[in-house]
């Protein structure tokens, strides 16, 4: 017999709400104007949801905290936890109060690549030889949770940028590092986004580095930022490695939002996730920005804790779902 969904919800008044995705047009944004269109359906007419570009890092964090917004969007989804109890940089201005709608499951990873002239394949061997890098990576300016991993990551490896004679070109998203790549400006990288085309064409140029389990388990314990597998030929000609794990949106909120608009919303991720599978399924899902089939019972692992409202969809889930899988995949 086929267990009962969770009820449908029906919100009786208009609503006015506020959401902050990316910079305008990447995932985040694409996500919202998913809940936007499906929790306006569900409310009475006159309802207005406003949609506000952002950068998805730790601004969206902040937003969310101030209740500058009524939710926001984040990733990675870990880094966030460091928001709740003032670790890193929310150690002066942190959000015991923050809580998750869920996550939208992305499984990516920030990863750490040397260009194979220098003959470096290990952070063993990039110590002892010490050679000056031209490292392209995001911003480092309290936001970009790129531009913060890459210098935890390297400070917390023994790698000494600017010592060595070497340095950063640092942009906001992705492409631009790649570019820097692909045109000899940069000799290493350290991103994310690690589904992305531009991988498969520069990547066989690359050296990926294993993060040591050290570091790894420093910063997991530090920052709260957990570790994954890169599976052997995800890059052209690369290994298996471990790094830092990268994954997933987080819709971020905090205790002041409406029980049945979190309900609601909760409920938009779970039981209408094929209106935003749809329109990835044309990429493989281990190439997708979103890692297909979504499971609802994985989008309610969270690594804040979950509002009420949100919890109470999750918690009359079935225990099993699509039959997604929650492991690495690379």
């Amino acid at each position: 017999m086929t267990a009962p969904r969770p009820a449908a919800p029906s919100i009786e008044r208009s609503l006015t709400l506020h959401l902050r995705g990316d910079w305008g047009m990447a995932n985040l944004h694409r996500v919202c104007g998913w809940i936007a269109q499906e929790l306006t359906d569900r409310t009475e007419p006159g309802s207005r949801i406003a949609i506000w570009n952002g950068r998805g890092f730790a601004d969206s964090v902040r937003a969310a905290g101030h209740r500058l917004v009524d939710v926001a969007l984040a990733t990675p989804a870990a880094f966030a936890a460091a928001a709740i109890d003032g670790r890193g940089i929310y150690g002066v201005e942190y959000f015991p109060q923050l809580r998750a709608l869920g996550v939208v499951p992305q499984r990516d990873r920030l990863v750490v690549g040397v260009h194979r002239s220098l003959g470096i394949k290990t952070f063993a061997e990039l110590r002892e030889r010490a050679p000056r890098l031209t490292v392209a990576t995001g911003k480092l300016d309290g936001i970009n949770h790129v531009g913060l991993a890459a210098r935890a990551l390297l400070d917390r490896a023994g790698v000494d940028i600017a010592g060595w004679g070497g340095g950063y070109l640092d942009d906001e998203r992705p492409a631009e590092a790649f570019e820097h790549i692909a045109s000899g400006r940069a000799n290493a990288i350290v991103q994310e986004a690690v589904m992305l085309p531009q991988w498969q064409r520069f990547g066989g140029d690359l050296h990926f580095l294993e993060v040591e389990p050290d570091v790894l388990a420093a910063l997991e314990a530090e920052f709260g930022w957990p570790a994954a597998t890169v599976e052997e030929g995800y890059f052209p000609g690369a290994p298996a490695f471990r790094t830092l794990d990268f994954s997933d949106f987080l819709l971020c909120t905090t205790t002041e939002l409406p029980d049945d608009v979190a309900y609601a919303i909760a409920w938009i991720l779970g039981e209408t996730r094929l209106l935003l599978e749809q329109q990835y399924r044309h990429l493989t899902p281990e190439r997708s920005p979103v890692t297909y089939p979504l499971d609802p019972v994985a989008m309610g692992r969270t690594p804040i804790p979950l509002h009420d409202g949100a919890a109470r969809y999750y918690n009359a889930l079935p225990d099993h779902e699509s039959g997604a899988t929650t492991g690495d995949y690379a």
